[in-house]
């Protein structure tokens, strides 16, 4: 037996799985006919607390789309330094959306929510960047896997309720975190207002993302996944 430690990532289906994959009742997702995926998408949204969720190929088009719901161009985005989001999405979200980003120092990723409340200035007149949203990402892949703590996601929460300031949860390894901390996906589901979760990396899926919103902003979601 080979076993692959390089990356969580490198998932294979295995014969149930494909069995399953064969055998899936399928149509087509543009028009919202694959029953397949509306149950995914569905049932995802469900766990995290939300109203809509939306199936993309890949965890970074996932982050983005959710920050494009919430960032408008020329506004900003906090995250610590070593955030996906900023590190390894090739500076999509400047590229896609228009968007600033500006990072706190961290050591291993663990969100400290006093010090990103201190960063932002949602409101910060005509010449300097309005911050519009933070990101926290559950575990922490450049933070060595570190598990975020629920009370710091709650203050955060807390501390933008009524600023304007959204959150974004990139819980790529979302399942990985609530599992080692003895917590649930909604308890961090209901504390932002998009998430996006993969589908390869603790579930071992061949690919595939969640990201999940209210309602609407899963609409437009759509609408960006298309261009």
């Amino acid at each position: 037996m080979f076993v692959d430690l390089r990356s969580d990532t490198l998932t294979q289906p295995g014969a149930a799985m494909r069995r399953a994959m064969a055998d899936a009742e399928v149509g087509d997702d543009v028009y919202g006919e694959d029953p397949t995926v509306n149950r995914l998408e569905a049932r995802v949204a469900e766990l995290l607390g939300h109203e809509a969720g939306l199936f993309t190929p890949s965890g970074s088009l996932a982050n983005q789309l959710g920050l494009r719901l919430l960032v408008e161009p020329g506004c900003e985005l906090l995250c610590d330094q070593t955030a996906h989001v900023a590190r390894a999405e090739l500076g999509a979200a400047a590229v896609f959306s228009g968007t600033t980003t500006r990072t706190w120092p961290s050591v291993d990723g663990r969100l400290e929510a006093d010090v990103p409340l201190s960063m932002m200035e949602p409101d910060a007149g005509p010449y300097l960047v309005s911050t519009a949203a933070i990101a926290v990402e559950n575990t922490h892949n450049f933070g060595g896997g570190s598990v975020q703590r629920l009370d710091q996601a709650q203050a955060l929460r807390d501390g933008v309720s009524g600023t304007g300031v959204t959150l974004h949860l990139d819980g790529a390894r979302l399942f990985n975190a609530v599992v080692a901390a003895g917590e649930s996906l909604l308890q961090w589901g209901r504390l932002f207002d998009t998430v996006s979760v993969c589908l390869s990396k603790g579930l071992g899926a061949p690919g595939g993302s969640v990201l999940v919103s209210w309602a609407d902003a899963g609409a437009r979601a759509r609408v960006g996944r298309e261009r």
